[in-house]
């Protein structure tokens, strides 16, 4: 079963170190302990962190032990990976709500009986400076400059805090704590896993194996699917929002989320490929609803978008407006938040992405009371008259 296994997790990763180690590993039996962090930077998880935890729940089905690092103490710091500039460092209590969330979110994909969580304040916040002095000592300087993001901004002049240095550091004795036999994580981690491997060698453990994964990109079809960049479908929206958001994605993106978030595989995802382009967002769309809030949940999202954008209807339940002005339209939509200016409202008037009761509005047109007022295909609010 083991061997059976590795093969489907070659399949899904980019790239597996060491590969023939990991192989012999499972072949033999060996029940491993199999790490992932998470970076409470925002509160909700998100479909992208789904190819990780697929790939862990499948470890933890072939019999293995998932150990997840919230990495509350590592947050304090800030990770800039595959980022040109530091993150924004969070207050405790910023990091402790948004950790909280994670370990709620988890187990819509992870059995809670496999599955070990730790924060890595645990064991790094235990540590004086003579044992970070130490821990710093077990690599040399110019290994840590060689990560990516660290080399394009010296050579583009741009700032690296001395407290960046800390982050790999810190990563890679998590593994050293728990004592990781395989990592997991996006390919814009490699360095990090792969510098887990050289402290661990250093602390006198057998270094981790390391499988890397795609990343997913998000709503704007170009960048990586992040919290910080609101292009993202979180795991805990209403399941409207899921299946909306899903089928607000580029058409050039449907494949790779299918094959990557959707949960299908053999004949099943070869039938939903071999759709019409909408048909099979629809399809993802639904299946990545039902996944979060099962058949019922997809079904009331599935024909409410419908309803929605198909026949044109408005949503049942909506927001309300009281309308300050209501007989100018452009003040109503800013103060409605579908537009930042009283120029972009009028633009979006000129555009057509106004409408009124389904009808779409001019400049001229006055609101009353109860009419829908809506923007674009996913937008709207009731507009209550004083």
């Amino acid at each position: 079963m083991s061997s059976e296994f590795f093969e489907r997790l070659r399949e899904r990763a980019v790239e597996i170190k060491v590969e023939d180690h990991l192989r012999s590993r499972l072949e033999r039996g060996d029940r491993l302990r199999v790490k992932l962090g998470l970076d409470p930077t925002a509160p909700d998880l998100h479909v992208g962190h789904l190819v990780v935890l697929d790939a862990l729940r499948a470890f933890q089905d072939d019999g293995h032990t998932v150990v997840l690092i919230v990495g509350d103490y590592t947050a304090l710091i800030g990770d800039p990976s595959g980022r040109s500039e530091t993150r924004p460092v969070l207050s405790r209590e910023q990091i402790d709500a948004n950790a909280k969330t994670y370990f709620e979110q988890i187990y819509l994909v992870l059995d809670r009986e496999r599955t070990e969580v730790h924060s890595n304040s645990e064991w790094l916040g235990a540590m004086g400076a003579a044992d970070v002095l130490r821990l710093m000592g077990k690599a040399t300087l110019q290994q840590v400059l060689q990560r990516e993001d660290f080399a394009e901004r010296l050579k583009a002049g741009t700032p690296i805090g001395a407290h960046e240095i800390l982050y790999p550091f810190n990563q890679a004795y998590d593994s050293v704590a728990i004592r990781a036999d395989v990592e997991i994580g996006g390919t814009d981690q490699l360095f990090n896993l792969l510098f887990g491997r050289e402290i661990q060698k250093a602390y006198g453990q057998e270094p981790q194996d390391i499988a890397v994964f795609q990343l997913l990109e998000g709503l704007d079809g170009s960048q990586k699917m992040s919290k910080s960049l609101n292009n993202y479908i979180g795991l805990t929206e209403p399941p409207a929002e899921v299946y909306g958001k899903t089928m607000s994605i580029p058409d050039s993106l449907t494949e790779k989320y299918l094959r990557l978030v959707s949960g299908l595989s053999g004949p099943e995802l070869d039938r939903v490929l071999a759709l019409k382009p909408r048909d099979a967002k629809a399809a993802l769309a639904r299946q990545l609803v039902k996944r979060l809030y099962g058949d019922d949940g997809a079904g009331k999202a599935e024909a409410e978008f419908d309803a929605r954008f198909r026949k044109r209807e408005a949503p049942e339940e909506m927001s309300e407006l009281a309308a300050e002005n209501p007989a100018d339209l452009v003040s109503s939509i800013v103060q409605a938040g579908f537009a930042k200016s009283r120029g972009d409202a009028r633009r979006l008037i000129d555009q057509g992405g106004i409408r009124i009761n389904g009808e779409k509005a001019s400049a001229d047109s006055k609101l009353k009371d109860d009419d829908v007022l809506q923007a674009g295909k996913r937008n709207f609010v009731r507009i209550r008259v004083r």
